[in-house]
């Protein structure tokens, strides 16, 4: 068997719980701020030293180069209502020499999906899931996914270094398309990145009648990945209709709770059905390090991650949107944590925008 994770030192803490809904509020469809159009907002981060947030835009040129926006979400620390969103700046993303990533389907094209504030170093890091040919798209050039570091002025200054296990190919080996890197988190020791979904040599995506594996990189402060743990997706809530219909599954976005402590959420997109989304909390102390693994078809073979049903995000304000951002918010006066979700409303005049807010504890 492989190697797994050494055993946690510290004492136990309590699981996360959400205790109540705080609220939800929504940016109107397409709103124009400082020239850009705002929409597909696919993650978001909040500096705790400051109270700004920072939300990234998976748009690729079909409206503006890729950016991000910096603003506000007004929760009384007090009471725990959430009364506003405001967004207050935009920034460009650019490469190292400053001119901005190359629109969807050209060479070294982004697609951002996540965005964190760095609070040990000040920095941005963002989540690229990248981009590759698959067989209904044959002519999409490579575009790696990966994990890059970033200025405040949106300028990239590193990024890290990808297992050659997760780089794409033009044939079907390594991740699928739109299977990169989805969610990304930060500790004061590590940085951690998950692919959407599975790997080709990782089994099929999921289905009604059973479910996948996705990998969870993780990689020390200097830039190493030092391991890889397998995290078991769900299978589908229900099949499409009709049934041979499109589905879109797996995690979209990864928060930390501490160094071996997650927050994954689980999305879905079932044709016929609409989106589902769940809330889990994982745990990487015990799973096995798969990092030189080819291949998890065979179960039985490793530990994945521990994982935990916190909350079917399905009954707070339904229809469930496409929900891909997530983030700790301020802590309140009670002593509870705040957690914000948020969904990406692919420019779509059937999707919103929306930022719900939750009080939680165990975090």
């Amino acid at each position: 068997m492989a190697g797994t994770a050494p055993p946690a030192t510290a004492a136990p803490r309590e699981p996360v719980r959400i205790t109540r809904f705080l609220g939800e509020q929504r940016i109107p469809h397409r709103v124009e701020f400082e020239g850009t159009t705002v929409g597909g907002l696919s993650g978001f981060d909040r500096d705790p030293r400051t109270g700004v947030w920072y939300f990234i835009s998976d748009d690729r040129w079909r409206y503006d180069p890729a950016r991000f926006y910096t603003g506000q979400l007004t929760i009384d620390r007090r009471t725990g209502a959430f009364a506003a969103v405001r967004l207050t700046g935009v920034t460009t993303l650019t490469r190292p020499d400053g001119t901005p990533y190359p629109a969807y389907g050209r060479p070294g094209s982004a697609d951002p999906e996540s965005i964190r504030f760095d609070r040990w170093n000040g920095r941005l890091l963002w989540g690229d899931e990248g981009d590759r040919p698959d067989r209904a798209n044959p002519d999409i050039p490579i575009s790696h996914s990966t994990v890059r570091g970033m200025n405040p002025e949106g300028r990239e200054t590193a990024d890290l270094p990808v297992p050659s296990n997760l780089r794409f190919t033009n044939t079907e080996n390594g991740p699928r398309r739109n299977f990169g890197f989805e969610g990304l988190a930060v500790t004061e020791r590590t940085i951690a990145a998950m692919t959407e979904g599975p790997r080709f040599e990782d089994g099929p995506t999921p289905t009604a009648e059973r479910g996948s594996v996705a990998r969870l990189t993780v990689w020390d402060r200097q830039g190493r990945a030092r391991a890889q743990y397998a995290y078991p997706l769900d299978a589908l809530a229900a099949p499409p209709n009709p049934p041979d219909g499109l589905s879109d599954s797996g995690v979209s976005e990864l928060l930390a709770i501490d160094d071996n402590r997650y927050l994954a959420l689980e999305r879905s997109w079932i044709q016929g059905v609409g989106y589902r989304a769940r809330l889990y909390e994982i745990d990487l102390r015990g799973a096995s390090n798969v990092i030189g693994r080819d291949s998890l078809t065979q179960a039985g073979r490793y530990r994945p991650v521990t994982k935990r049903l916190v909350r079917d995000l399905g009954g707070f304000r339904p229809p469930v949107q496409n929900l891909e951002g997530m983030a700790w918010g301020p802590r309140l006066a009670s002593g509870e944590c705040t957690l914000v979700i948020g969904s990406d409303d692919n420019f779509s005049e059937e999707e919103v925008t929306q930022f719900m807010a939750f009080a939680a504890t165990g975090c």
